[in-house]
């Protein structure tokens, strides 16, 4: 947008402008940081006010500074400084509502300065938000130039996973089988699963150390079932057992290694194996993205074959389904094009050919990607790539352990995404947290689990 201002001798009395304003549920949480102003009126789905309307109320000053831009850039425009202001508020404004800011001047006075209306209504009905007037220094040199490049800003809000979590709390909660939850974290990761009633936890390991790890936490699980089995993986074994008496729909990791949780998973006699191969899926909430990233696999895989990471994008491509995602399967290499010495670029493209013959169904699968015009659609329009998935992947396949693990730790550290992790492949959606994991990670883990396992349950 160019800017172009009025100086104090071009202004006119009626002169005007207008700016219209969405707001969003960021523009919020952006002031309530830079304002230090954390009322949760203007930030949470509560009714704190008692009205039985929930808030997300625009807070006043949020609202003056739309007038403010409209002075500062259109009217009278750069180098425009505030004397005064007045303001009465009539109406409250909402996150989600759009706002139509107008000023005009009403009369240029001594020195520069310029007396000015200030009104703000709501476009959808017109209501009159605020009303008002302002005494600006109008500018005296006239500028002409670009607008001001302005960094953007990521607010670090995880909203895929809170509408996950919306869509799991209405559901019944399900049975899972908690492996050894005998540390604060893994105990803990449960406990608060069983308060939002996304699942129903049946504690096993060694009674005694989860009961410790409870009173340490001072927590009161005298409402969960705990079965006492001594040793971790006589407690995975018993996991399984659950599962086929029909009393866990969902296993859950708790304070032991991975190799022992899925060892006795993996028997061919007692195990819950249904014919396709163990995989992982960390379901990535990445601010800015605007829909989660899946990448696989990441944990359990180390070095996959062309026939492990076709059960890889099929496990994947059933949870984007399960979870209302349409799903675009990158595949990725270091290159986008096949090069003989890269194995991962040959089995790429062997893997989307398999999609385009049937033998991947559900989902677009396209490779070999590189990661940048894997996710973003400029870098894949410059290397000359087309189709659906170029540029827009949500589901990303890795080459081996190694490139999933950095990719997802990178998304977590480096672009403060949270992740979800689940095990796939198995006769019920088995949970993997990992210690280091925050709150959310572990609510969003069961709640994956709960839409996944619903959605396979459906006739």
């Amino acid at each position: 947008m160019r800017l172009t201002n009025r100086t104090y001798d071009e202004l006119r009395q009626g002169d005007s402008a207008e700016l219209r304003r969405l707001i969003t549920t960021d523009d919020l949480y952006v002031f309530a940081a830079t304002s230090g102003n954390h009322n949760p009126m203007h930030l949470i789905d509560s009714d704190l006010d008692g009205d039985g309307q929930t808030e997300r109320i625009a807070p006043a000053m949020f609202i003056a500074a739309i007038i403010s831009a409209v002075l500062g850039m259109q009217l009278p425009g750069a180098g425009t400084l505030y004397r005064r202001q007045s303001l009465e508020f009539h109406r409250r404004a909402h996150a989600g509502e759009e706002m139509n800011c107008h000023v005009e001047v009403l009369e240029k006075l001594d020195e520069g300065a310029v007396r000015m209306s200030t009104t703000v209504r709501r476009i959808s009905d017109g209501a009159l938000i605020v009303t008002g007037e302002a005494v600006v220094q109008a500018p005296t040199e006239k500028f002409e130039g670009e607008d001001i490049d302005v960094p953007g800003l990521i607010v670090q809000r995880h909203r895929h996973f809170e509408a996950l979590l919306g869509r799991a709390r209405p559901l019944p909660a399900i049975p899972t089988a908690v492996v050894c939850p005998d540390d604060a974290n893994s105990l803990g990761g449960a406990i608060l699963a069983a308060k939002e009633s996304i699942i129903i936890p049946i504690l096993i390991g060694k009674a005694s150390a989860i009961h410790a790890a409870a009173q340490a936490m001072q927590e009161d699980i005298a409402g969960f079932e705990v079965i006492d089995v001594d040793g971790d993986l006589a407690a995975a074994a018993m996991a399984c057992q659950l599962v086929h008496e029909g009393r866990a729909a969902a296993v859950m990791k708790g304070h032991l290694h991975t190799d022992d949780l899925l060892k006795p998973m993996v028997d061919k006699a007692q195990g819950l194996r249904v014919g396709r191969r163990f995989t992982h899926v960390f379901v990535m909430d990445v601010p800015g993205m605007p829909e989660p990233i899946m990448v696989s696999d990441a944990a359990i895989n180390i070095e996959p074959d062309l026939a492990a990471k076709m059960d890889i994008c099929q496990n994947a491509i059933d949870l984007a389904l399960s979870l209302g995602i349409e799903p675009r399967v990158g595949v990725l290499s270091a290159v986008e094009t096949v090069n003989p010495a890269i194995r991962s670029s040959i089995d790429a493209a062997l893997l989307s050919k398999m999609a385009d013959r049937g033998q991947i169904k559900g989902g677009k699968v396209d490779g070999p990607l590189a990661m940048d015009n894997a996710v973003d659609l400029g870098a894949a329009r410059t290397k000359g790539l087309k189709g659906d998935v170029a540029g827009r992947a949500n589901i990303l396949v890795v080459p081996s352990i190694d490139a999933g693990n950095m990719l997802a730790k990178q998304l977590a550290y480096v672009s403060h995404a949270e992740g979800a992790g689940l095990v796939l492949g198995a006769k019920v959606p088995v949970i993997l947290n990992s210690r280091s994991d925050s709150p959310m990670s572990r609510l969003a883990s069961c709640a994956v689990a709960a839409i996944h396992h619903f959605a396979g349950s459906k006739p």
